[in-house]
C-alpha cells in the first residue's frame, strides 16, 4: 500500500465536468489500496479573475494582506467541491485549508515561503481510511496571517505535504502528458521525455519551463522526493523525476540533451561606462538587489569607448524594469558612469543536458543553428548542464524551433495538449 499525494492544477479542476473527472481518478487510486492525499489549485482562470476584481476595487495596488485573503479563497473552493465530488462516489474526503493543513510560512504576503510543514490533520484522515484534500498556494504565517507562495506555489505545497508524510511519490497533475523537449505549443513535434534527473529538471524550470514551479523542484532535490509528471486527462506515464540516471556504455561520454526551455518575461538593463574598479558590480547589482529584484544572467564587458571602464549588462523580470532602472540611476552621480539603458520584451532559450562543458560542439551546434535562423544572441551564459542566449523576444519562438530541430529532437507525431496554460 502506497502513500500518493496528488497535486491537480487549475485546468485539471477548471470546471464540474473536470471535477468530477478528477475525483474519478483519486477514488481510483483509492480502491487499489493506496492512501491518497490530494492538493488542488483554483480553478481554471479563477486566480485572475480575482486579481481584476481587486484592480476595479483599489485605484493603487491592494493591501497584500488582504489580496492574499481574497485569493486564497479560489483554492478553498476547489478543495471543498473536490471533497463533494469524491464523497459522491462513496469514499470519504475531508478538505483543509493550507493552515489547517499545518503549512507553516513566514510573513511575507504574496510570496511566502515555507517554515514548517505539520500536517497532523490529513495524517489523521488518511489513517482513517479518507482521503485528506489541500489547498494549494497558501499557509498560515508565523503572526498567524493567511499567506500565499506566489504564482504556482501549489506545487510547491504537494511537494512539502509529500516530503511530511514520507509519501512514496508526489504525481502532478498538467494539461500535457508529462514533461517534454520543448513546450508542445510552440513546438508540436516536442518530444515526451520520460525520464529526467532532478538536476535537469531544476534548470529546465529555472529558465522558463512552466510545468513544475522551481521552488517545488528545490524542495524535492532537497528532501528527495521522487516526482511523477503526468496528465489528468490521460492515462499516459507520464515523466519520472530522477535521483540520477545510469548511462549506458555508448553514451557514457555523449551529451544528452533533455530539452530546450524558453522565457519571454524578461527585460534588459545596462549599466553603461562604469569606472573599471574592484566593487563596480557589486554596487551596481547590489542596488537591483535591495529594490527587491530578481537578476538572472550578468555580463560584464571593458567598455569599446574607454578601456578604463566597463559596461555591465543583466537580465531581469520584465515587470520589474522601471523599478530596477530607477535603483540604477540612483548610483549614477556617486559612481559616475554614463547611461543606463534598458530594452524590453527580451527573451531566453536554455539548452539542458548532461555533459555539455566536456563537448564544445554542442555550443557551436548550438550558435550555429541560431545563426541559420537569423537570431542574433545578445547574451550568452553556461553552466555544467545548461547554455542560455538572449535574444529579441520576437524571434523566441523561431529560435526553439530551430535548435530544437538541429539537435534531432523532433519526434514523428505532434504532441497532445489538452488544456490551456501547461500547469
Amino acid at each position: 500500500m502506497a502513500l500518493l499525494v496528488m497535486k491537480f492544477g487549475g485546468s485539471s479542476v477548471a470546471d464540474a465536468e473536470a471535477m468530477r473527472r478528477v475525483a474519478r481518478r483519486v477514488v481510483a487510486a483509492h480502491r487499489c489500496g493506496d492512501r491518497v492525499a490530494v492538493v488542488v489549485s483554483a480553478m481554471g482562470d479563477t486566480t485572475d479573475e480575482l486579481l481584476d476584481l481587486a484592480a476595479q476595487i483599489a485605484d493603487g495596488p491592494p493591501p497584500e494582506r488582504e489580496l492574499d485573503m481574497l485569493l486564497s479563497a479560489g483554492e478553498r473552493i476547489s478543495m471543498a467541491l473536490l471533497a463533494m465530488a469524491i464523497q459522491d462516489l462513496g469514499v470519504p474526503a475531508r478538505s483543509f485549508t493550507g493552515a489547517m493543513a499545518g503549512m507553516r510560512t513566514d510573513t511575507s504576503h504574496g510570496r511566502a515561503r515555507l517554515l514548517d510543514v505539520r500536517p497532523d490533520r490529513v495524517r489523521a484522515t488518511l489513517e482513517e481510511g479518507g482521503v485528506a484534500i489541500v489547498a494549494g498556494f497558501q499557509g498560515i504565517s508565523t503572526d498567524d496571517d493567511i499567506t500565499t507562495l506566489g504564482r504556482g506555489g501549489s506545487d510547491t505545497t504537494a511537494v512539502a505535504l509529500a516530503a511530511a508524510l514520507d509519501a512514496d511519490v508526489c504525481e502532478i497533475y498538467t494539461d500535457v502528458d508529462g514533461l517534454y523537449t520543448a513546450d508542445p505549443r510552440i513546438v508540436p513535434t516536442a518530444r515526451r521525455v520520460t525520464r529526467l534527473t532532478i538536476e535537469e529538471t531544476l534548470e529546465m524550470a529555472a529558465h522558463g519551463a512552466k510545468i513544475l514551479h522551481l521552488r517545488a523542484v528545490e524542495y524535492a532535490r532537497r528532501f528527495s522526493v521522487p516526482l511523477h509528471v503526468r496528465s489528468s486527462f490521460s492515462d499516459q506515464e507520464g515523466t519520472w523525476i530522477l535521483v540520477g540516471r545510469p548511462l549506458t556504455e555508448d553514451t557514457m561520454e555523449e551529451p544528452i540533451i533533455a530539452g530546450i526551455a524558453h522565457d519571454r518575461s524578461l527585460g534588459k538593463v545596462t549599466a553603461v561606462g562604469i569606472p573599471d574598479r574592484p566593487g563596480a558590480a557589486a554596487a551596481v547589482v547590489g542596488a537591483a538587489s535591495r529594490a527587491g529584484v530578481s537578476i538572472d544572467m550578468i555580463v560584464q564587458n571593458v567598455s569599446t569607448s574607454d578601456a578604463a571602464t566597463s559596461d555591465i549588462s543583466f537580465t531581469i523580470p520584465e515587470t520589474d524594469g522601471p523599478t530596477t532602472v530607477a535603483a540604477v540611476r540612483a548610483l549614477q552621480d556617486e559612481m559616475g558612469f554614463g547611461d543606463v539603458l534598458y530594452t524590453s520584451h527580451v527573451g531566453k532559450l536554455s539548452l539542458v543536458g548532461a555533459g555539455m562543458r566536456s563537448n564544445p560542439q554542442v555550443a557551436a551546434q548550438l550558435f550555429a543553428a541560431l545563426a541559420d535562423a537569423g537570431v542574433n544572441i545578445e547574451m550568452i551564459s553556461t553552466s555544467e548542464i545548461r547554455i542560455s542566449v538572449i535574444c529579441d523576444q520576437s524571434d523566441l519562438e523561431d529560435a526553439v524551433r530551430a535548435v530544437h530541430t538541429a539537435f534531432g529532437l523532433d519526434a514523428e507525431d505532434e504532441a497532445v495538449v489538452y488544456g490551456g496554460t501547461g500547469r
